[in-house]
């Protein structure tokens, strides 16, 4: 199977408007608007121009998109923090931004969701062996972002 190429634009209004359009209906970063321009085949300095535009008219605020992430991730989800500021890097959102993204979340939701998040598991798994019952709990918690201190507190609290 062959993939589809991507539409070539070499128009900055066209692909302008394909941007606006683009970040109109969800938020975005400003490194997935950059990528998504450099599919449609923009010169670098077309790309910058059309970045900076849509900064200016507010169509690009990594702020904001920052806030949004973190907050979907972690009530959709059920992401903890480690995962969000993972996905956040890996979208190449500033440091400065993540620390405030993470901060949108409160501790008691925080450790609510990790509660939710380990009893729901809890009832899936048929481990006898309390030990490694808690072992696979713990490392299931630690794939979801879950910090392992944190983890161990929820744990200790489930078994008294």
């Amino acid at each position: 199977m062959e993939q589809a190429k991507p539409k070539i634009i070499l128009d900055e209004k066209a692909a302008y408007a394909k941007a606006e359009y683009f970040c109109a209906y969800q938020e975005r970063a400003q490194q997935e608007v950059r990528d998504k321009l450099y599919e449609y085949g923009l010169h670098q300095n077309a790309v910058e121009n059309i970045i900076s535009t849509l900064i200016t008219e507010g169509f690009i605020n990594e702020e904001r998109f920052a806030k949004a992430y973190a907050r979907g991730k972690f009530n959709q989800k059920g992401w903890g923090k480690i995962k969000i500021k993972q996905g956040l890097k890996f979208k190449k959102v500033p440091d400065v931004l993540i620390k405030k993204a993470l901060l949108t979340i409160s501790g008691d939701d925080y450790i609510q969701m990790l509660q939710k998040v380990l009893a729901k598991k809890a009832a899936l798994i048929t481990e006898k062996n309390a030990y490694k019952r808690n072992y696979k709990l713990q490392q299931y918690a630690m794939s979801r972002g879950f910090e392992a201190d944190l983890i161990a507190d929820v744990l200790k609290e489930l078994v008294d």
